[in-house]
């Protein structure tokens, strides 16, 4: 078919015959990383494209996870788009309710909704290497259909895939079971015996906000969590008139980038460590002043160093353990019965409603992927990680998957905010297609010496991470996968951001149509 070709504003139209396909490229998901690739899409020229998300709203994450009190724990100027900043949020960190509105608001800005077809999951992608496209198999209200793409951006992040607890007799329970990300507003726990199993970053904003109605709420406890004070001032008026003055409101953005990424690496890389050591003490003293209860505090209390886990912040999470009806349990648990959860000292916790909040599946040894993904030779993607450890080039592209791009890929996200890497690895996917293009080509894979070089180095680097050593030990930090390795980018946001930008094109190898 022939197939007239946008390289770019101002540049010189080609004619190339290539195989038909249904969109030139494919998105999936609408969460914010969707959203990042569309818009780089548009800044190239392609508008062919679909974006499929399996929710009816897009949001991604913060479509998802809309329990009692979720909000962001990155300052709402950092947690945004670069190109789409605003002056209205109410205050520093934002609650999830308008990190959705923004969502909705920059999709609209951006006109993506037309683009955009939500209630459609996607059950797997196979590439097809005669006609260099994707074959992508959906369901949309029980219906299975085709639809066929050149380009696949895969905008599902790693918050996506809820972990619920892998404890026998979870199935025999008759209470309301709920995980965090999956909250049934339809639930009343008022008056009700409940249990929350995990005191990660969701069980630390979720607890207080329902400690005050329930009858009796048991916290479980696996791996106590390092706590900070929360400053979150709301966003008045005059802040907001300082906020919508662009050049000092990219000031602001500038200086809290530099300081996040600086401050948050040292402490992740521990390469401060009497610095960090001082943190830590403070905070043990500010943690032990919020409970009375002196077994209860000493048992919320981290043994592991500051940043090996993800840390978070909250004025009323620890304050809720003084509550009389508030426990928090540290046995671990046995089983859960038809009406009880039983511990391994022997007692029997009686229940309603169990609430996990456990997380999600990242880089899961039984899903590795959210659905099968076939790349050059039948390859299965989330096989080969699991043979081969989880890997891919600057976070976005793996050997032997052409025309597939990752936002949040292995070795993808440095620490700091996740819109980092989104605008990062969208401009890599973006200026791939671009290229592609240009060349009148129809196939983009990345070659294996810079793949394998650039995972190299980032393993190297990731050797002497304090991760995996003493400081760490105890902390069961998802930063560290079952295969003893780390899907976070050791490195600076700068290194990232400019790697992303200007690799070298010839990275990838192109093939024009036969």
């Amino acid at each position: 078919m022939a197939q007239t070709v946008k390289v770019g504003p101002g540049e010189r139209l080609q004619t190339t015959d290539t195989p038909s396909v249904d969109h030139e490229a494919l998105i999936i998901g609408a969460g914010f990383g969707g959203i990042g690739a569309a818009i780089e899409l548009q800044r190239i020229g392609v508008e062919d494209f679909l974006i499929v998300e399996k929710a009816s709203t897009a949001g991604g994450t913060w479509q998802a996870n809309t329990y009692p009190g979720a909000a962001v724990d990155i300052p709402s100027v950092l947690y945004s788009f670069s190109y789409e900043q605003r002056a209205d949020w109410s205050s520093l960190f934002a609650p999830a309710a308008e990190l959705r509105a923004y969502a909705e608001d920059v999709v609209d800005k951006h006109r993506l909704r037309s683009k955009i077809r939500f209630g459609l999951t996607v059950h797997e992608l196979r590439f097809d290497e005669e006609t260099d496209a994707w074959q992508v198999t959906v369901e949309q209200a029980g219906e299975v259909s085709e639809l066929t793409a050149r380009f696949v951006i895969s905008g599902i992040g790693a918050l996506e895939r809820p972990q619920l607890p892998d404890i026998e007799g979870i199935d025999s329970f008759a209470g309301k079971v709920i995980h965090t990300s999956r909250w049934d507003h339809d639930a009343d726990l008022t008056g009700k015996r409940v249990a929350c199993i995990g005191t990660g970053a969701s069980a630390l904003q979720l607890i207080p906000e329902i400690a005050p109605s329930v009858g009796h709420l048991d916290v479980y406890q696996r791996t106590p969590i390092w706590v900070a004070p929360k400053v979150n001032p709301t966003i008045g008026p005059v802040a907001k008139l300082v906020l919508s003055v662009p050049p000092v409101r990219d000031a602001l953005r500038a200086a809290g980038t530099v300081t996040l990424d600086v401050f948050g690496n040292a402490v992740f890389q521990h390469t401060l460590r009497p610095l960090q050591s001082a943190l830590e003490t403070g905070l043990r003293a500010w943690m032990r002043r919020q409970v009375t209860d002196r077994d209860v505090r000493e048992a919320l209390l981290p043994g592991y160093a500051f940043g090996c886990k993800r840390p978070s912040m909250s004025n009323t999470y620890l304050k809720a353990f003084n509550r009389p009806h508030v426990d928090l349990v540290t046995s671990p648990i046995r089983r859960i019965t038809h009406s009880a959860i039983e511990t391994e000292d022997g007692i029997r916790h009686p229940a309603d409603i169990l609430i996990a909040a456990t997380g999600f599946k990242i880089m899961d040894p039984h899903e590795p992927v959210p659905f099968p993904i076939y790349g050059r030779d039948g390859v299965e993607l989330g096989k080969w990680w699991l043979e081969n450890r989880f890997q891919s080039y600057q976070g976005v592209s793996v050997v032997g998957f052409p025309n597939l791009f990752s936002i949040a890929g292995p070795y993808g996200f440095v620490v700091g905010s996740y819109f980092w890497m989104i605008e990062a690895t969208t401009r890599h996917a973006a200026r791939v297609i671009a290229e592609t293009r240009r060349r009148g080509a129809t196939r983009a894979e990345i070659r294996k010496e810079p793949h394998d070089e650039f995972v190299e180095r980032m393993r190297r680097r990731q050797a002497g991470s304090p991760l995996f050593g003493p400081l760490c030990a105890g902390s069961n930090t998802y930063y560290v996968n079952f295969q003893g390795d780390s899907p976070l980018r050791p490195s600076l946001y700068g290194e990232m951001w400019w790697e992303n930008r200007f690799f070298p094109i010839h990275d990838y190898r192109y093939r024009r149509p036969s």
